[in-house]
Protein backbone atom coordinates (compact mmCIF):
# COMPACT_ATOMS: atom_id res chain seq x y z
CA UNK A 1 0.00 0.00 0.00
CA UNK A 2 1.13 3.62 -0.99
CA UNK A 3 1.02 5.81 1.61
CA UNK A 4 -0.78 9.12 0.97
CA UNK A 5 0.34 12.49 2.73
CA UNK A 6 -3.48 13.79 2.32
CA UNK A 7 -4.66 10.71 4.42
CA UNK A 8 -1.59 11.39 6.92
CA UNK A 9 -2.38 14.87 7.42
CA UNK A 10 -6.14 14.59 7.74
CA UNK A 11 -5.74 11.82 10.20
CA UNK A 12 -3.59 13.78 12.67
CA UNK A 13 -5.61 17.28 12.21
CA UNK A 14 -9.47 15.52 12.93
CA UNK A 15 -7.56 13.43 15.51
CA UNK A 16 -6.14 16.03 17.29
CA UNK A 17 -9.17 18.72 16.59
CA UNK A 18 -11.59 16.20 18.21
CA UNK A 19 -9.26 16.08 21.55
CA UNK A 20 -9.64 19.40 22.00
CA UNK A 21 -13.05 19.57 21.53
CA UNK A 22 -13.64 17.01 24.35
CA UNK A 23 -11.49 19.33 26.56
CA UNK A 24 -13.47 22.41 26.14
CA UNK A 25 -15.02 20.67 29.08
CA UNK A 26 -13.48 18.99 31.39
CA UNK A 27 -13.41 17.36 35.29
CA UNK A 28 -10.01 18.66 36.15
CA UNK A 29 -7.22 20.23 34.44
CA UNK A 30 -3.75 20.19 35.39
CA UNK A 31 -1.47 23.08 34.72
CA UNK A 32 2.09 20.53 34.36
CA UNK A 33 3.46 17.79 33.63
CA UNK A 34 5.70 17.42 36.12
CA UNK A 35 6.37 14.69 38.61
CA UNK A 36 3.33 15.93 40.82
CA UNK A 37 1.00 16.77 37.79
CA UNK A 38 1.37 13.20 36.43
CA UNK A 39 1.15 12.02 39.61
CA UNK A 40 -2.13 13.65 40.19
CA UNK A 41 -3.78 13.21 36.64
CA UNK A 42 -3.09 9.47 36.86
CA UNK A 43 -4.61 8.85 40.26
CA UNK A 44 -7.68 11.11 38.95
CA UNK A 45 -7.92 9.09 36.05
CA UNK A 46 -8.02 5.88 37.51
CA UNK A 47 -10.82 7.18 39.42
CA UNK A 48 -12.59 7.65 36.14
CA UNK A 49 -13.03 11.74 35.69
CA UNK A 50 -11.91 13.24 32.49
CA UNK A 51 -8.62 14.69 33.22
CA UNK A 52 -6.57 17.41 30.89
CA UNK A 53 -2.95 17.90 31.46
CA UNK A 54 -1.56 21.08 30.15
CA UNK A 55 2.23 21.56 29.34
CA UNK A 56 3.49 24.75 28.19
CA UNK A 57 6.90 22.59 26.74
CA UNK A 58 7.25 19.82 23.96
CA UNK A 59 7.85 16.89 26.19
CA UNK A 60 5.90 16.20 29.94
CA UNK A 61 8.23 15.54 32.80
CA UNK A 62 9.76 18.61 34.44
CA UNK A 63 12.57 19.07 36.38
CA UNK A 64 12.66 14.96 36.76
CA UNK A 65 14.43 14.46 33.55
CA UNK A 66 17.55 16.04 34.50
CA UNK A 67 17.83 14.23 37.64
CA UNK A 68 20.25 16.23 39.92
CA UNK A 69 22.65 18.40 38.39
CA UNK A 70 21.99 16.33 34.81
CA UNK A 71 22.92 13.29 36.52
CA UNK A 72 20.00 11.29 35.51
CA UNK A 73 19.13 9.70 38.92
CA UNK A 74 16.54 10.04 41.56
CA UNK A 75 16.31 10.18 45.25
CA UNK A 76 13.15 8.79 47.32
CA UNK A 77 12.65 8.50 50.95
CA UNK A 78 10.99 5.89 52.61
CA UNK A 79 7.55 7.29 53.12
CA UNK A 80 7.05 7.78 49.17
CA UNK A 81 8.61 4.05 47.77
CA UNK A 82 4.88 2.71 47.97
CA UNK A 83 4.39 5.22 44.69
CA UNK A 84 7.41 3.96 42.80
CA UNK A 85 6.08 0.39 43.48
CA UNK A 86 2.39 1.74 42.57
CA UNK A 87 4.09 2.91 39.29
CA UNK A 88 6.57 0.03 38.59
CA UNK A 89 9.16 2.04 39.29
CA UNK A 90 12.69 -0.15 39.37
CA UNK A 91 14.51 1.29 42.26
CA UNK A 92 17.41 0.15 44.57
CA UNK A 93 18.38 0.96 48.19
CA UNK A 94 21.23 3.12 48.66
CA UNK A 95 20.97 3.55 52.41
CA UNK A 96 18.60 2.75 55.06
CA UNK A 97 15.29 5.17 54.07
CA UNK A 98 17.08 6.13 50.48
CA UNK A 99 15.79 4.70 47.31
CA UNK A 100 17.79 5.71 43.94
CA UNK A 101 15.57 5.43 40.62
CA UNK A 102 16.55 6.50 36.77
CA UNK A 103 14.98 9.42 35.85
CA UNK A 104 14.07 8.56 32.53
CA UNK A 105 12.29 5.98 34.02
CA UNK A 106 10.68 7.20 36.04
CA UNK A 107 9.26 10.35 33.87
CA UNK A 108 8.13 7.05 31.50
CA UNK A 109 6.38 5.13 33.79
CA UNK A 110 4.28 8.34 34.98
CA UNK A 111 3.78 9.37 32.21
CA UNK A 112 2.43 6.13 30.78
CA UNK A 113 0.38 5.60 34.14
CA UNK A 114 -1.84 8.69 33.14
CA UNK A 115 -2.03 7.75 29.27
CA UNK A 116 -3.70 4.43 30.50
CA UNK A 117 -5.47 6.45 32.70
CA UNK A 118 -6.86 8.21 29.91
CA UNK A 119 -5.76 11.12 30.53
CA UNK A 120 -5.65 13.69 27.74
CA UNK A 121 -2.18 15.46 26.75
CA UNK A 122 -1.83 19.49 25.46
CA UNK A 123 1.76 20.00 25.30
CA UNK A 124 3.13 23.30 23.91
CA UNK A 125 -0.09 25.14 25.70
CA UNK A 126 0.46 28.30 27.75
CA UNK A 127 -2.05 29.47 30.47
CA UNK A 128 -2.72 32.95 30.07
CA UNK A 129 -5.29 34.03 32.55
CA UNK A 130 -8.48 32.44 34.32
CA UNK A 131 -11.97 32.46 34.43
CA UNK A 132 -13.57 33.48 37.66
CA UNK A 133 -17.71 33.61 38.08
CA UNK A 134 -19.97 35.28 40.07
CA UNK A 135 -19.57 32.55 42.55
CA UNK A 136 -16.48 33.61 43.03
CA UNK A 137 -14.76 30.30 41.79
CA UNK A 138 -12.21 29.44 39.48
CA UNK A 139 -14.29 27.87 36.54
CA UNK A 140 -11.61 28.09 33.57
CA UNK A 141 -8.46 28.19 31.93
CA UNK A 142 -7.60 31.05 28.94
CA UNK A 143 -5.13 29.31 26.69
CA UNK A 144 -2.95 29.62 24.07
CA UNK A 145 -0.26 27.97 22.01
CA UNK A 146 3.31 28.68 23.70
CA UNK A 147 5.19 29.67 20.85
CA UNK A 148 2.90 32.62 20.24
CA UNK A 149 4.41 33.95 23.86
CA UNK A 150 7.79 33.59 22.11
CA UNK A 151 7.24 34.85 19.06
CA UNK A 152 5.43 37.42 20.80
CA UNK A 153 2.86 37.23 18.74
CA UNK A 154 -1.00 39.01 19.38
CA UNK A 155 -3.14 36.00 19.07
CA UNK A 156 -6.09 36.01 21.11
CA UNK A 157 -6.58 32.59 23.03
CA UNK A 158 -8.96 30.48 23.68
CA UNK A 159 -10.95 28.80 26.68
CA UNK A 160 -11.48 25.42 28.48
CA UNK A 161 -13.78 24.78 31.49
CA UNK A 162 -13.16 22.56 34.23
CA UNK A 163 -14.81 21.83 37.22
CA UNK A 164 -11.07 22.08 39.70
CA UNK A 165 -7.53 23.41 38.45
CA UNK A 166 -4.03 21.68 40.01
CA UNK A 167 -1.48 24.49 39.75
CA UNK A 168 1.23 21.68 39.20
CA UNK A 169 3.71 24.58 37.33
CA UNK A 170 6.58 24.34 39.68
CA UNK A 171 8.74 26.81 41.12
CA UNK A 172 6.81 29.20 38.87
CA UNK A 173 3.57 28.86 40.68
CA UNK A 174 2.00 30.72 37.50
CA UNK A 175 -1.58 29.94 38.18
CA UNK A 176 -1.59 31.00 41.55
CA UNK A 177 0.30 34.21 40.38
CA UNK A 178 -2.40 34.86 37.54
CA UNK A 179 -5.08 34.23 40.27
CA UNK A 180 -3.11 36.23 42.90
CA UNK A 181 -3.13 39.37 40.41
CA UNK A 182 -6.84 39.23 39.72
CA UNK A 183 -8.01 38.82 43.22
CA UNK A 184 -7.00 39.79 46.61
CA UNK A 185 -6.89 35.93 47.59
CA UNK A 186 -4.05 34.83 47.01
CA UNK A 187 -0.34 35.47 47.64
CA UNK A 188 2.80 33.76 46.80
CA UNK A 189 5.38 34.28 49.03
CA UNK A 190 8.21 32.34 46.67
CA UNK A 191 10.00 29.64 47.50
CA UNK A 192 12.57 30.10 50.34
CA UNK A 193 16.04 28.66 49.53
CA UNK A 194 17.88 24.54 50.08
CA UNK A 195 16.46 22.59 53.16
CA UNK A 196 15.16 19.43 51.90
CA UNK A 197 14.17 17.89 55.17
CA UNK A 198 11.96 20.71 55.54
CA UNK A 199 11.05 21.28 52.12
CA UNK A 200 9.55 17.63 52.15
CA UNK A 201 8.19 17.11 54.95
CA UNK A 202 5.96 20.60 54.75
CA UNK A 203 5.09 19.94 50.87
CA UNK A 204 1.50 17.66 51.89
CA UNK A 205 0.26 20.20 54.11
CA UNK A 206 0.42 22.85 51.34
CA UNK A 207 -0.97 20.70 48.82
CA UNK A 208 -4.49 22.17 49.43
CA UNK A 209 -7.08 24.65 47.73
CA UNK A 210 -5.71 27.96 47.68
CA UNK A 211 -8.91 29.32 45.55
CA UNK A 212 -12.16 28.00 45.38
CA UNK A 213 -11.73 25.35 42.35
CA UNK A 214 -7.67 26.01 42.31
CA UNK A 215 -5.25 23.29 44.05
CA UNK A 216 -1.34 23.72 44.35
CA UNK A 217 0.70 20.75 43.99
CA UNK A 218 4.47 20.13 44.04
CA UNK A 219 6.81 22.91 44.16
CA UNK A 220 3.81 25.34 43.13
CA UNK A 221 2.78 24.31 46.45
CA UNK A 222 5.62 25.34 48.50
CA UNK A 223 6.08 28.45 46.33
CA UNK A 224 2.75 29.62 47.75
CA UNK A 225 3.71 29.27 50.93
CA UNK A 226 7.29 30.52 51.09
CA UNK A 227 9.10 26.96 51.90
CA UNK A 228 12.20 25.87 51.52
CA UNK A 229 13.21 24.23 48.41
CA UNK A 230 14.03 20.06 48.05
CA UNK A 231 16.75 19.43 45.12
CA UNK A 232 16.55 16.16 43.59
CA UNK A 233 14.27 14.57 46.14
CA UNK A 234 11.37 13.45 44.03
CA UNK A 235 8.92 11.88 47.32
CA UNK A 236 7.25 14.86 47.77
CA UNK A 237 6.59 15.46 44.73
CA UNK A 238 5.10 12.48 44.01
CA UNK A 239 3.04 12.62 47.21
CA UNK A 240 1.82 16.11 46.44
CA UNK A 241 0.10 15.14 43.60
CA UNK A 242 -1.36 11.59 45.11
CA UNK A 243 -2.90 14.49 47.67
CA UNK A 244 -3.41 16.54 45.74
CA UNK A 245 -5.97 14.05 43.50
CA UNK A 246 -7.66 13.01 46.97
CA UNK A 247 -8.45 16.44 47.81
CA UNK A 248 -10.36 16.57 44.10
CA UNK A 249 -11.79 13.11 44.70
CA UNK A 250 -13.56 14.20 47.96
CA UNK A 251 -15.21 17.03 46.06
CA UNK A 252 -16.12 15.59 43.13
CA UNK A 253 -15.95 11.57 43.37
CA UNK A 254 -15.78 9.26 41.25
CA UNK A 255 -17.25 7.45 38.00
Amino acid sequence: MELDERIITRAIIESELTALLDCIETDVAIVGGGPSGLAAASFLGEAGLAVTLIEKKLSVGGGMWGGGMMFPRIVVQESARRLLDHFRIHYHAYTEGYYVAGAVEAVSKLTSAACDAGVEFLTLMTVEDVMIRSENRLSGLVVNWTPVGIAGLHVDPLTLWCRYTIDATGHDASVARIVGKKTDQVFVKGEGFMWAEKAESMIISHTKEIFPGLIVAGMAANAVFGETRMGPVFGGMLLSGEHAASLVLRELGTR
